[in-house]
């Protein structure tokens, strides 16, 4: 009994100590886990959060929207729910809606945007590319040294199989020259001996 009192203990301390202040969070026991809900509580940006988290309840708040990459190292989540936030469609909702479709696409479905005015309610799963069009300039700068790198790379293979062909063709050039050759090995004229 003692045993099982300090484990428990030890448990809800090292649960106070990673649980967001804003948020509640419950051990799943044998799921070996966390259950953090965030919901209702006004946020406005998303706060660290156990890297261990199986379940995230972040409805009901203030949320607009999600930095790249701030969800990415809860690689353990199972269940997650951000309906019911003011969420703005621009450029900058891209990454949650990738990350939904990728985590949890039933999330996705009950996501709807809150602005601009031509996105309001509408679900943030069915926005389109032309929906989203202006987003091109935020494309990584590395997407566009990717671009560059693959074309010289491609030139590059591209010159260099027009120069084997040549020396290819210049070789059995030479060849046929030194077979139809009048001289022998020796240097003597064939015939002439």
């Amino acid at each position: 009994v003692l045993v099982g009192f300090c484990v428990s203990l030890l448990l809800a301390t090292a649960l106070s100590e990673a649980c967001p202040p804003s948020c509640s969070c419950k051990f799943l026991g044998d799921r070996k886990g966390l259950q953090v809900d965030c919901s209702s509580q006004g946020l406005r940006e998303v706060p660290a959060l156990p890297i261990d988290t199986k379940r995230l309840y972040l409805q009901n708040n203030s949320l607009t929207t999600l930095p790249p990459g701030a969800l990415d190292s809860l690689n353990s989540l199972e269940e997650v729910k951000v309906f019911d936030n003011p969420w703005n469609c621009d450029c900058h909702i891209l990454y949650l809606k990738l990350w939904l479709e990728d985590i949890s696409a039933p999330s996705l479905a009950n996501v709807r945007c809150a602005s601009p005015d031509p996105m309001r309610m509408k679900p943030l799963m069915q926005l389109t590319g032309n929906e989203l069009g202006a987003c091109k300039r935020l494309l990584p700068i590395k997407c566009l040294e990717f671009f560059w790198r693959d074309l010289v790379l491609i030139a590059g293979a591209t010159f260099t199989l027009i120069l084997v062909a040549w020396a290819l063709k210049f070789s059995k050039k030479l060849v046929c020259q030194i077979k139809l050759s009048p001289y022998n090995s020796r240097g003597y004229l064939l015939g002439r001996h």
